[in-house]
């Protein structure tokens, strides 16, 4: 299927993969030092883009955003303890899953009816999901970036 929001989701997965790439080549030890940042380490800022990609592809999924985000949190205190080697299966594995559910999309301008926690019932589109879904992860990718920086 082609189309911008499906490209973009291309570039989220490759972004979030060159972001694995790099931090797979630093010491263990900075991966997990404390700094003071929009999160107190980066440990903590590749597991919570995954989380907010799961609760996403959940909605995708027919879950209410309530579940989603339930669904999401299951499994934080588990992932955030991974090496990044290991996260990286969870995002492969949580990539392929977007790809055979948009996939599966007649369109991706499809509304949704969304009761979000945060913003209130309002419909949303499939791709409009998507994007926010790639803007989200880049945003946290720079806060990543401004850490790593900061930790020389």
């Amino acid at each position: 299927m082609t189309n911008s929001a499906v490209k973009m989701f291309d570039y989220h997965v490759w972004a979030n993969q060159t972001m694995m790439n790099r931090l797979k080549e630093l010491p263990q030890e900075l991966y997990h030092r404390e700094i003071t940042s929009v999160f107190p380490s980066i440990a903590k800022v590749m597991p919570h883009i995954y989380f907010v990609d799961y609760a996403w592809l959940g909605v995708l999924e027919g879950q209410s955003m309530k579940e989603a985000l339930v669904a999401a949190s299951a499994s934080k205190e588990a992932v955030e303890s991974m090496r990044i080697d290991e996260l990286e299966v969870l995002f492969s594995e949580l990539s392929e899953r977007y790809r055979a559910v948009l996939s599966e999309q007649e369109s991706m301008e499809k509304l949704i009816l969304l009761d979000n926690p945060y913003a209130g019932v309002r419909e949303i589109s499939i791709s409009d999901i998507v994007l926010q879904t790639v803007n989200h992860g880049t945003y946290h990718r720079g806060n990543i970036t401004a850490m790593l920086r900061q930790l020389g």
